[in-house]
């Protein structure tokens, strides 16, 4: 029951209590948190929805001797072990050959750690001292399937050597690639490799 001042009518304290409004409540932090979160997340994936998926990467080097005797280097995957960037990575990596030993049908398959994960390849192509074509399958860390080419051209007495590879980024590589330079960490590795397969060309050569 209201309390009635002396003429009848609400007392100012049962005025002051009707016309105060509930105060609105406040959402969580977390809430607020929260979304905050899934707007970043769904701008960072639309970013890397508009990378380009395609990539060529490309170096070459010269080397001081005939295409002659470069090919055979490239053409033998049990050669590789000599100058490939990738096999010092992990000592204790599995390899595994099959088919012919060199040219069309050589399979090159391999298990390591981190550094150098699983994979295989392929070659698909071989033309004797001009061109050889490369499957290259990576399984580990992330699944993936790139083309690889070297083609040998004649300088004279010297052999101009240039390794590419033509491939799709997946969403990894893709977001990857907003933080480094896939052209120039893979690029830097195609460079080392060249730069030890002229080493160890060059120094039969020289025997």
């Amino acid at each position: 029951m209201n309390n009635l001042d002396s003429s009848g009518n609400p007392s100012e304290r049962n005025l002051g209590d009707v016309q105060a409004a509930p105060t609105p409540k406040k959402a969580p932090l977390l809430i607020r948190v929260l979304v905050v979160l899934v707007a970043v997340v769904l701008i960072f994936v639309g970013i890397v929805a508009m990378q380009p998926s395609d990539f060529r990467i490309e170096r070459s080097t010269t080397i001081s001797a005939p295409p002659a005797d470069v090919f055979p280097h490239v053409n033998d995957f049990h050669a590789w072990e000599a100058w490939s960037p990738w096999e010092k990575l992990d000592p204790s990596m599995t390899r595994t050959y099959e088919g012919p030993p060199t040219g069309t049908g050589s399979i090159y398959s391999w298990v390591g750690d981190a550094n150098v994960g699983e994979g295989r390849m392929s070659i698909t192509e071989s033309q004797p001292n001009d061109l050889i074509k490369i499957k290259l399958e990576f399984i580990k860390p992330f699944a993936g399937t790139n083309a690889v080419d070297f083609n040998f051209k004649p300088e004279g007495d010297q052999t101009l050597v240039t390794w590419t590879m033509n491939g799709q980024y997946s969403f990894i590589p893709k977001a990857m690639n907003l933080v480094m330079n896939m052209d120039k960490m893979i690029g830097d590795s195609f460079e080392s490799g060249l730069a030890q397969l002229k080493s160890v060309v060059e120094a039969s050569a020289a025997k």
